[in-house]
């Protein structure tokens, strides 16, 4: 039997402190989301500020990242290039920055989504948040 690695409520707790230290050190109302391998939601914060649509935008882009097992900004890449086919991919809602893979011993074990201001400053925190070190 197989055995993977998941993203327990300590190491999420942990992903949303750290997305959120850095978007309120840079003072930008963000929503942070993080989801399993699976994309089912773990947690969502929206920070004082965000506009609501952020929460809904975070938990897709999050999901978008895990179900793809990239950042999301990846697929937005892809459709500004060209490939549009891409906006009608089911499940991937937002292919927009702002998804990042969670990765530990290889494998994507999750995601962190974030929402609220420019795609690389999206991008930014949650980076922060994905790579917190997991042991």
């Amino acid at each position: 039997m197989k055995t993977k690695a998941i993203l327990g409520h300590d190491d999420v707790a942990r992903i949303i402190a750290a997305a959120r230290a850095e978007a309120e050190n840079n003072q930008w109302p963000m929503a942070i989301a993080v989801v399993d391998d699976g994309g089912h939601p773990l947690a969502l914060v929206r920070l004082d500020g965000c506009a609501p649509v952020g929460a809904y935008l975070a938990i897709e882009k999050a999901r978008t990242s895990a179900l793809g097992r990239r950042e999301s900004q990846s697929y937005e890449d892809m459709i500004n290039n060209g490939r549009t086919a891409f906006l009608s991919a089911p499940v991937l809602s937002a292919t927009l920055g702002g998804g990042v893979p969670v990765i530990f011993d290889g494998q994507v074990i999750g995601a962190v989504g974030v929402s609220g201001m420019k795609p690389d400053q999206d991008a930014q925190v949650a980076k922060a948040g994905a790579s917190i070190d997991l042991m």
